[in-house]
């Protein structure tokens, strides 16, 4: 399973919704909403999860982290 930690990082860099995430890191709605809501971040674009990593400093590891089934 893929965890994304967006929440987190939105709340640690003040970032209180979703569109002024959009606004900062110049990407769709859809997109973030696909990782906010943790659906499908399979199909997640890489330009996409750098765009992220750009917007908060941070490393991919930081945004996104896989977590072996049990």
């Amino acid at each position: 399973m893929i965890k994304c930690n967006i929440r987190t990082l939105m709340a640690e860099h003040r970032i209180d919704d979703i569109t002024e995430l959009m606004n900062r890191s110049g990407l769709s709605r859809n997109s973030i909403n696909k990782l906010y809501r943790e659906t499908n971040i399979e199909t997640t674009k890489l330009e996409t999860l750098i765009k992220l990593c750009d917007t908060f400093n941070c490393k991919l590891s930081d945004l996104i982290e896989y977590v072996p089934e049990k």
